[in-house]
């Protein structure tokens, strides 16, 4: 697929998702929102399919858990797949079940060699299965844990090595992260081997509720700042164009505002691949 911008896609833009004619247009969705067997929301998802490509997006893989992810999850996204053949398949370096709970949020860990195989052992599980490659996206961070071996592009970097798997690149998770940990944004993409970047996430971010915290969290429900925009731009300039998700899931505004952030990103990627 040539490195185009796309759309989270939300129902109630079905409409203007179907009529919509920007070239290169494509759309994402979380997966565990259609391993479903059939209904209204899987027939929406089969109309988008038959006009655009598709990307699914896994929320709970846990790839990070110690628990391997269960046989009827993956039977599950495995029959979806093969209903909407993605282009893209991907889930998150980050762990969400603990002894029969699944915690909504992505939960972090100290990457150490003993947590790199059990994501090893965890992505070619996945992989296996559904007979595909699967992208593995940076998630945002909160705290700073202790007993890290690895920094969190090294991390990544033997993951792919050892699997065949590919990166999932989340620009907006990235600035998050280094603003709540304090570490060099810039840096920390720059030390990301970009050969093994398949796809961009941009998203907005928000200050934390609690007006005593610094924190910013990554509520997909902004705009994209300013700053993440650099750091997009940044990555274009010195890797080349990949494709390119806009996220928003709080908040959601019209699909045309929208759409104005996603064609901002494909003209980033359009300037840089004529330049090149």
């Amino acid at each position: 697929m040539l490195p185009t911008a796309g759309l989270g896609f939300k129902l109630q833009h079905l409409d203007e998702a179907l009529a919509a004619k920007a070239p290169g247009l494509w759309f994402e969705v979380h997966a565990e929102n259609y391993m479903v067997e059939g209904g209204p929301r899987l027939a929406a998802l089969a109309a988008l399919r038959e006009r655009f490509p598709i990307s699914l997006h896994g929320v709970g893989l846990s790839l990070a858990s110690p628990e391997p992810p269960s046989d009827a999850h993956l039977a599950r996204l495995k029959t979806l797949a093969e209903r909407i053949e993605p282009f893209r398949m991907s889930d998150h370096l980050a762990w969400q079940k603990w002894e029969g709970t699944h915690h909504s949020d992505f939960l972090p860990f100290p990457r150490t060699a003993a947590a790199l195989q059990h994501v090893i052992d965890n992505v070619d599980r996945v992989q296996t299965v559904l007979g595909r490659p699967l992208l593995v996206e940076n998630p945002s961070l909160y705290i700073d844990l202790p007993g890290h071996e690895l920094s969190e592009a090294e991390f990544l970097a033997a993951l792919a090595k050892a699997t065949g798997c590919g990166l999932l690149l989340d620009v907006n998770n990235l600035f998050v992260s280094a603003h709540n940990l304090g570490f060099n944004a810039s840096a920390a993409m720059d030390a990301i081997n970009a050969d093994l970047v398949q796809e961009i996430h941009l998203a907005g971010h928000s200050p934390d509720g609690d007006s005593s915290s610094r924190l910013l969290i990554d509520s997909h429900g902004a705009d994209i700042a300013e700053p993440v925009w650099a750091l997009y731009r940044r990555f274009v300039e010195r890797a080349g164009p990949r494709p390119t998700l806009i996220e928003r899931d709080d908040d959601v505004p019209a699909f045309e505002a929208l759409m104005r952030e996603r064609d901002q990103a494909h003209d980033i990627l359009n300037r840089r691949h004529v330049l090149v």
